[in-house]
């Protein structure tokens, strides 16, 4: 939906406004932003940002969260390709189980699966 104004995304922008400015841009271009896409959008010279399309709406229905898992595992396979590209590693908060309504143990296995079990290192950090 293009929203970008709630959660992790708040402190990222006040760090980096590039993110934000790519994924605003992202949405209005339509090119590709659909579920299951990633972007990369660089903020530093070793530092990338990943805006991933793993949710549908901001708020629960009668259909349950936004969080789309199908999706989220489909970003983190892309993830993980460009991560194996990079050598790069992982650095995350727990994704999708915060405004997305996402279920924790749902989501590791797909975070297991996708990027730990190809070899790349991944930090999962509790935000308060």
């Amino acid at each position: 939906m293009g929203g970008w104004g709630k959660g992790f995304v708040l402190a990222l922008s006040r760090r980096w406004p590039q993110p934000e400015v790519d994924y605003r841009a992202w949405h209005r271009s339509g090119n590709d932003f659909q579920l299951g896409a990633i972007r990369l959008v660089q903020v530093e010279p070793m530092l990338w940002v990943a805006n991933m399309i793993g949710q549908h709406g901001i708020r629960p229905t009668k259909d349950g969260p936004p969080i789309r898992y199908e999706a989220l595992d489909r970003c983190l396979s892309a993830l993980a390709d460009e991560a194996l590209n990079l050598h790069a590693s992982i650095h995350m908060p727990r994704i999708g189980a915060g405004l997305a309504g996402g279920s924790w143990d749902r989501i590791e296995p797909l975070i297991l699966k996708q990027l730990t079990e190809r070899a790349i290192t991944v930090t999962v950090y509790d935000l308060p």
